[in-house]
């Protein structure tokens, strides 16, 4: 792939084109990352109700549990106004992925899987917190984790 920048005061905002032959995995790829959208801040509250702004690489995992959507993060526990598949939308689907109906995981804080004979698997965060990856998300973490 080649790569080429040209400076041009007629282009206020970035414009990106891209030419080739066919439509290729990689020109897919691209176009992905391209049109994904940016990890913003997410704003968590405490026990007190303090605001406070979590950037996206923080988080470990996010869950929901008693009518509440809650952050975990090495800073410790938030509380979130957004439903799950809400971030589940808006974080890097590189990074995050949901692994039950109630549990979105950072990829980058998995420590180790547990894979049972019956075909679950425990996953094990570098935090020391486990979480289970349900029947219905099994084939998709699998495929993502290359399994």
């Amino acid at each position: 792939m080649k790569i080429q920048i040209k400076l041009d005061p007629a282009y206020p905002e970035p414009t990106v084109w891209i030419l080739t032959e066919q439509i290729t995995d990689e020109v897919t790829a691209l176009l992905q990352q391209i049109e994904a959208p940016q990890n913003s801040p997410l704003v968590g509250y405490t026990s007190r109700n303090h605001a406070v702004l979590i950037e996206p690489e923080q988080l470990i995992r996010l869950y929901g549990a008693q009518q509440k959507v809650y952050a975990k993060t090495p800073q410790g526990e938030f509380t979130l106004r957004h439903r799950l598949y809400e971030l589940e939308q808006q974080l890097n689907s590189k990074q995050f992925v949901r692994i039950s109906h109630s549990e979105i995981v950072n990829l980058r804080y998995i420590q180790r899987l547990d894979l049972s004979i019956a075909g679950t698997i425990g996953i094990h965060l570098k935090n020391g917190d486990t979480a289970y990856v349900s029947r219905r998300y099994l084939s998709k973490i699998k495929a993502i984790l290359r399994l």
